[in-house]
């Protein structure tokens, strides 16, 4: 898999946010950058910076190394960006996908589901029940939803993340 710059911003959003794009760009192909000097060249403080840097380093998408600064004698971090395992984590995202798409396969399969005539609501049928078959948001009586529909482009979503996955 060839990692495009669309992949990269996909998968830092899913785990770190995506007010952290500009942090990546600002430590891509770069190597212990100090985090102060990162603070300082987006405009933000150390303590900002150092959560969008533990939101990465949470998903293994940063390392540092620590060093005393002998005047002040403050540790002062210096992070690296890790781009190759960008391609893992990907990858583990769409099979976290596949899994609860298939989930919600079951779920659209196995059950009935009622949907306000405005849309407000769909419940269960469970919980359609408990609500006379009256949405708790509007009050209009509820009607049966038809999910074949759902359930057509849960199949396909999952049958292409199926080829996605076999191509890797």
């Amino acid at each position: 898999m060839k990692l495009s710059n669309k992949i990269l911003d996909d998968v830092i959003i899913e785990v770190a946010g995506e007010d952290v794009l500009p942090l990546v760009k600002a430590m891509k192909n770069k190597k212990n950058v100090s985090e102060f000097k990162l603070a300082e060249k987006m405009k933000v403080e150390v303590n900002i910076m150092r959560n969008m840097l533990y939101r990465l380093y949470k998903s293994n998408l940063v390392s540092f190394i620590r060093k005393k600064d002998k005047v002040k004698g403050w540790y002062i971090y210096y992070w690296t960006f890790r781009a190759k395992n960008i391609k893992y984590l990907a990858l583990e995202l769409k099979k976290k996908k596949m899994a609860q798409l298939k989930e919600r396969l079951e779920r659209e399969k196995g059950g009935h589901f009622y949907m306000c005539p405005t849309k407000c609501m769909r419940l269960n049928f469970d919980q359609a029940v408990d609500f006379s078959f009256k949405c708790p948001e509007c009050g209009s009586l509820m009607e049966m939803d038809n999910n074949k529909d759902k359930i057509r482009e849960i199949e396909k979503e999952i049958k292409e993340i199926e080829i996605e996955l076999k191509k890797r």
